[in-house]
Order: C-alpha cells, then sequence, then structure tokens
C-alpha cells in the first residue's frame, strides 16, 4: 500500500510545487520544458525502453507529435489551473478525467458499461460540473472566476484526452513504454525549440526546478505502473486508493499551506468525486 500512497504524494506535490513556484517568481514555461528532460531519461532508465529499435516507417509519429503538443500545453493549464481555482479543485479535475476516458472507451473500443460503472460516471460528471459551475458564480472578480472555470475545464478535458491517445497507441500495436519515451523526448524538444525562440534567456534556477519536477512527474507514472503489478490481480484497490488518496491529499495542502477555503459546493463535489471513484472501483472487482 505504500507505494500506492507515495504515488499519489508525488502527483501532488507536482501541484504543490508548481503553485509555490509560481508564486515565488519562478517561470512555469521553462521549468515545464526542463521537466520533460529528466522524465525522459527516467523512463529510458526506469522501462529499459531501447527507442534505437523504433521503425521509423510503422510508428505512428503525428500520434506522438499531438502528444508532445498536448503535454506541456495541459501542463501549463495545470499551473494556470493551480492559480486561480486552487490545488483541491484543480486535483480534482485531473483525476476525474477518467470519465470521460470511460465514456471514450465505451464509445470508440466498445468496453462493457456495468450499472455500477454508469453511476460512476453519472456522479464524477456532477461533481465536476458543480466545481466548474460553483467557480463561474463563485463571488469575486467575473473575469477571474471565469478564467478558473475555464482552466479547471481544461484540465479535465486535456488530461482525458491525453489518456485516451496513450490507450489508442496501445490498439495500434505500440507499447506503452516506448510511446512514453519518444512523447517526452519529442515534448522536450520542442518545448525547448519555443522557448529558444520566445524566451532566449533561461535562468539556472528554471532548469533546477524544473528537473526536479520532471522526476517527481515520472516517479507519479513509475509508481503507479509499479502498484498495478504488484496488485495485478486487485486493479480496482489500486484505482480507488490512487484517486481518492490525491483528492484527500489535495484538501490537506490546499487548507493547510494555502489557506484554501472549502465551500458549501467544493465539498459537494469531493463527496461526489470519491463516492464516484468508489463505485468505479467496484465496478473493476
Amino acid at each position: 500500500m505504500e507505494i500506492i500512497v507515495a504515488a499519489a504524494g508525488c502527483s501532488v506535490l507536482v501541484s504543490i510545487l508548481l503553485k509555490y513556484l509560481k508564486a515565488k517568481g519562478f517561470d512555469v514555461l521553462q521549468m515545464i520544458a526542463w521537466n520533460y528532460l529528466s522524465a525522459s531519461l527516467l523512463c529510458l532508465y526506469w522501462f529499459k525502453t531501447d527507442i534505437t529499435r523504433v521503425s521509423w516507417q510503422h510508428t505512428a509519429w503525428w500520434l506522438i507529435l499531438t502528444l508532445a503538443v498536448l503535454l506541456p500545453s495541459i501542463f501549463l493549464c495545470l499551473a494556470k489551473s493551480l492559480q486561480y481555482a486552487g490545488i483541491l479543485k484543480s486535483e480534482i479535475a485531473q483525476r476525474l478525467s477518467v470519465i470521460l476516458t470511460l465514456l471514450a472507451a465505451y464509445v470508440l473500443f466498445n468496453e462493457a458499461f456495468s450499472q455500477l460503472k454508469l453511476i460512476g460516471v453519472v456522479l464524477g460528471v456532477i461533481a465536476i460540473m458543480v466545481i466548474i459551475l460553483g467557480q463561474v458564480t463563485e463571488k469575486g472578480s467575473k473575469s477571474l472566476d471565469l478564467k478558473s472555470a475555464l482552466f479547471l475545464f481544461l484540465v479535465w478535458a486535456g488530461y482525458a484526452a491525453i489518456d485516451i491517445l496513450l490507450k489508442y497507441s496501445s490498439s495500434l500495436g505500440l507499447q506503452f513504454a516506448v510511446t512514453l519515451n519518444l512523447t517526452f523526448i519529442a515534448a522536450f524538444i520542442l518545448s525547448i525549440a519555443y522557448l529558444a525562440i520566445t524566451q532566449p534567456n533561461w535562468q539556472p534556477k528554471n532548469i533546477f526546478t524544473g528537473l526536479i519536477l520532471g522526476a517527481l512527474n515520472f516517479a507519479n507514472i513509475a509508481l503507479y505502473v509499479k502498484a498495478h503489478m504488484i496488485f495485478k490481480d486487485s486493479p480496482a484497490i489500486v484505482f480507488a486508493g490512487m484517486n481518492i488518496l490525491v483528492v484527500v491529499l489535495g484538501v490537506l495542502s490546499g487548507v493547510v499551506l494555502f489557506k484554501e477555503r472549502l465551500k458549501a459546493y467544493t465539498w459537494i463535489g469531493v463527496i461526489c468525486a470519491i463516492v464516484a471513484v468508489l463505485c468505479l472501483a467496484k465496478a473493476m472487482m
């Protein structure tokens, strides 16, 4: 169980660092770009991927490049969501992207949809809609409220799009680790090329913290995969444990570290999110 806790902790630590470092004047774009260098190197080491054997003709490069553009773009949206909406709501939006992934699996990949899974999906949609709509109607600057709601939605939809494309890559015969490694490398090259044009003056502090973010980002993925290998006969435990822990840790870090306020609609969203995850996990048994 410790490995699931560690995976969830790494996920929330990424959000904590992004929010804290942004407030301290660190450049988010530069950090996101350099995070893919350490993530790609760690992916190469951890999964022992041999990218030299990748077929140039038979690899879906359009898919790799699409993911390479989506990853840093959605990472940036996450940073904006953390800034405007806070850690708690951003983590829920990120975790509940699984709802859209499940709907896509049903429509595109013809996966079975039980009654319990349907309840989980409905509750998940209610949770995310409550949080996004609650953010829009929250008192304060109207433009700020709309911005936070928009970035919450982009995080929700964006992470789902990434999951769907990764699932689709598997259906094309590409190994998960190879796809991930190629995507990280491509994301790093594209991000650095963009920065070279728009921000030629790079700061060492942004490079260093970016590498740390990449290590945490990859650790989250690696530990989650490892947990599924350990609990290969009980995927529901990993799924439920990971998602619920991230939501709970998001609540604690938001309230304790950043003094975020839990309003009535936020509590409704949290409760619906946890129940949705439990229903989906039960449906996996």
